[in-house]
């Protein structure tokens, strides 16, 4: 049987443990976040930095092999989604494979906050699109870029930033796609200064921002029901209706509007049972972002759309 001098060691022991314990388990609640947003910092991979509007914004860039400087080259601008990031963007959209083997240069711009986001619903002309604009020109100080053919797309708030370019930079980017787009700025408040040609997706089962419309289980907007947000938009830039019908794909149906304002042409992909996803691209995790098909190459459909024009908005294919 213990002696009272015996329990009174025990205790200042256990107390100590205790003690120890407590610091561990405050260690891990200071530690674990700092620890997860460094890491989330470390993905951010970045190679170029400019201040645009007083801010320091960075982006990703890739020059193909082939690229000749006494060559005007095309600019493709590739827009990642909310708490995404640029190299995240470039590996699940593989459009530097498309650089390679058409000979144009890609960037990946990079939002801001945390996590990484674009300001895609306030008045005009929104800090991030003066950032793109800026992020133009300051690679054309490098590179033999083709003004006249800058395309900008993007996945989720990356393709509500792409519509946005549209509305706000239309002078400057060429055509624009858009991928699981959120769609927050008013048509009424898209007010560009030249139609801009559109190639669209959206998956019926996306869980982030519904095909249905409203708001999801991630955020609390008030999203457009996206058949008929499409309609409008195409409306908006005189396309005359009806549309045609394009062949199926597997499970990915479209309507293409070939007579819009200012000689383009409006294109809208409907992927039956896709998700919050790149289709064609690297799957994400399938239990936050659905399915991920790969019925359809969307980047590839993308580029295919995207030569057709340059920012008079001639039609490259009927030379």
């Amino acid at each position: 049987m213990a002696t009272k001098s015996q329990m009174g060691e025990r205790q200042p022991k256990a107390g100590k443990l205790w003690l120890k314990w407590v610091r561990i388990g405050v260690g891990l609640l200071v530690g674990l976040p700092v620890a997860l947003l460094g890491f989330y910092l470390s993905l951010n991979r970045t190679n170029g930095k400019l201040t645009s509007g007083g801010e320091r914004r960075a982006y990703l860039l890739y020059v193909p092999p082939s690229y000749d400087p006494a060559t005007p080259t095309p600019l493709v601008i590739s827009i990642h989604g909310f708490a995404e990031w640029p190299a995240h963007q470039m590996q699940i959209s593989h459009w530097n494979d498309l650089a390679d083997e058409y000979g144009f240069l890609v960037v990946y711009p990079s939002g801001t906050g945390l996590p990484w986001r674009w300001r895609i619903g306030g008045p005009a002309p929104s800090p991030d699109v003066t950032f793109i604009s800026d992020l133009i020109d300051h690679l054309a100080e490098t590179y033999t870029i083709d003004l006249n053919r800058v395309y900008a797309n993007g996945l989720s708030n990356g393709g509500g930033m792409s519509y946005v370019l549209a509305c706000q930079l239309s002078d400057r980017i060429t055509a624009v796609g858009s991928v699981s787009g959120a769609y927050l700025l008013p048509l009424a408040q898209c007010n560009p200064t030249r139609t801009v040609p559109v190639i669209a997706f959206h998956g019926t089962d996306d869980p982030i921002v519904p095909f249905t419309g409203g708001p999801s289980g991630s955020f609390d907007y008030d999203f457009p029901v996206i058949p008929d947000w499409m309609a409008q938009w195409a409306a908006h830039n005189a396309c005359e209706s009806p549309p045609l019908d394009l062949p199926a794909q597997g499970s990915v149906t479209g309507v293409h509007y070939p007579h819009c304002g200012g000689s383009t042409t409006f294109t809208f992909y409907t992927i039956h049972g896709g998700g919050h996803s790149w289709p064609g691209g690297d799957a994400m995790p399938e239990a936050i972002v659905g399915h991920t098909t790969q019925d359809v190459d969307v980047t590839r459909l993308m580029w295919e759309f995207f030569q057709q024009y340059t920012l008079t908005g001639k039609n490259l294919s009927t030379d």
